[in-house]
């Protein structure tokens, strides 16, 4: 009766009893096994994710220092057109008033001959004597204008 057991027999209790405790082991040893796992691919997970925290992070600042970069290069050459227009405004206007200056100059000599030659000696000219020379001024913007009638009897 050695080789077989049976069920009531105690020794296929204490064979059962300890094949439950071996295949309990195995579940705990698979279970620890699938833990170790999930927190080892947690653990990669999170090392991956910070990698790439961290690169994202390097790219961001080297685009912010490129972008400042060209900023500034931009702004340089702004400043340079700027000055250039400057420039040249300032230039045209000295201009246009060395224009206008001179302008005015060639009108005042031309009244100024004009008014030379009426107080030419009397002899050339017979007034009487009651206002008959009667100078007119009139003075615009753009040009000066001197308008003398002369009246003779």
């Amino acid at each position: 009766m050695g080789s077989n057991c049976s069920k009531s027999d105690p020794d296929y209790d204490a064979l059962e009893k300890e094949r439950q405790k071996l295949l309990l082991a195995k579940q705990r040893q698979r279970a620890r096994a699938n833990a170790a796992g999930k927190i080892q691919a947690w653990w990669r997970g999170t090392l991956v994710r910070r990698t790439l925290l961290v690169a994202a992070l390097r790219a961001w600042m080297i685009q912010i220092w490129w972008r400042t970069l060209t900023w500034r290069c931009v702004r340089k050459h702004h400043q340079a057109l700027l000055k250039t227009y400057i420039i040249q405004e300032q230039a045209a206007v000295k201009l246009q008033s060395w224009v206008r200056m001179w302008q005015c100059h060639q009108r005042y000599c031309q009244m100024s001959n004009a008014v030379c030659i009426l107080q030419a000696p009397n002899c050339c000219f017979d007034f009487q004597t009651n206002d008959v020379l009667q100078p007119q001024y009139k003075g615009t913007s753009n040009q000066l204008e001197f308008h003398i009638e002369i009246l003779s009897v």
